[in-house]
């Protein structure tokens, strides 16, 4: 009985040091942020454009190599996939309002010439750098725990990604789910421990953000962009998607140690870069 209550003890004790040694990594500061509404206001900072792959009604297999195919990527003509704004939204979300100003969804129509494993994707664009806008990767501050976006599905066996790229330029591709359902669903994806997001220390800053500490701690993520893929064994001829509100759930909490102004970028540009000292 004795030997069982000091093994108890030993247990409790050891748990406690190991929450006192990881304490600080154990704190969090969790915020929903809004990446995109898709209202498509005017004060919008992105231009949403598509791509598929070669089978999309209206593309031809050489499109990329031939001029006569150069707007292929706009709005508008035969071209599939075609993206436009509608006055819908989730009602689970705005519980059935009806006054809210400018609320409106992303709609996608899509059409492929043959089944298989064709592909569309979404990208958003920089609103300021016009029609000829390169695709533009959002970063992700703080770090990122979960994704989440509200998806009308029609039951297509379909299923929808989301691309990442890491601080190295590595893409991590996470599966937000599969599209075989109807009406609007708010599909999540937790985001793997394998996806780096924390400096173990803070070494380059040229490369870092000032935003504050939690963001200096941090490695940033940027989104890419959507991709939705058609099963192999479903019809592929005419389908309809729309997104609406494409969030992530974020741990914004900084570590504030002694001396933590001088991993500050500003602070290690202004006594480094300016000093005379050539020792």
């Amino acid at each position: 009985m004795k030997q069982g209550s000091l093994r108890v003890f030993w247990l409790v004790l050891l748990a406690g040091l190991a929450l006192a040694a990881f304490g600080q990594d154990l704190t969090v500061n969790l915020e929903s942020r809004v990446i995109e509404s898709f209202h498509n206001s005017e004060d919008g900072l992105y231009v949403w454009r598509k791509d598929a792959s070669r089978y999309a009604v209206g593309k031809e297999p050489t499109d990329k190599d031939n001029p006569a195919f150069a707007n292929m990527g706009l709005e508008g003509g035969d071209f599939y996939p075609k993206l436009s704004y509608f006055e819908v939204w989730p009602n689970a979300l705005y519980r059935n309002s009806r006054d809210v100003k400018d609320l409106r969804s992303m709609g996608i129509w899509g059409k492929f010439k043959r089944m298989g494993y064709n592909w569309l994707d979404i990208y958003p664009t920089l609103k300021s750098e016009g029609e000829n806008a390169q695709p533009y990767e959002i970063p992700l501050m703080g770090r990122t725990r979960e994704l989440d976006m509200w998806v009308w599905g029609s039951r297509m066996n379909y299923y929808m990604e989301i691309f990442l790229r890491d601080e190295q330029g590595r893409i991590h591709v996470l599966n937000l789910g599969n599209l075989n359902y109807e009406g609007w669903k708010n599909l999540k994806v937790k985001l793997p421990s394998h996806i780096l997001q924390q400096r173990r220390i803070y070494l380059d800053p040229t490369s870092a953000n000032t935003i504050g500490v939690a963001d200096r701690n941090s490695i940033y993520l940027k989104f890419v962009k959507f991709r939705v893929w058609t099963s192999p064994n479903e019809q592929a001829g005419n389908f309809y998607l729309y997104f609406h509100q494409f969030k992530s759930l974020t741990d914004t909490y900084g570590v504030v140690f002694d001396g933590d102004e001088m991993s500050d970028p500003d602070w290690i540009r202004e006594h480094w870069e300016s000093s005379n000292s050539g020792n």
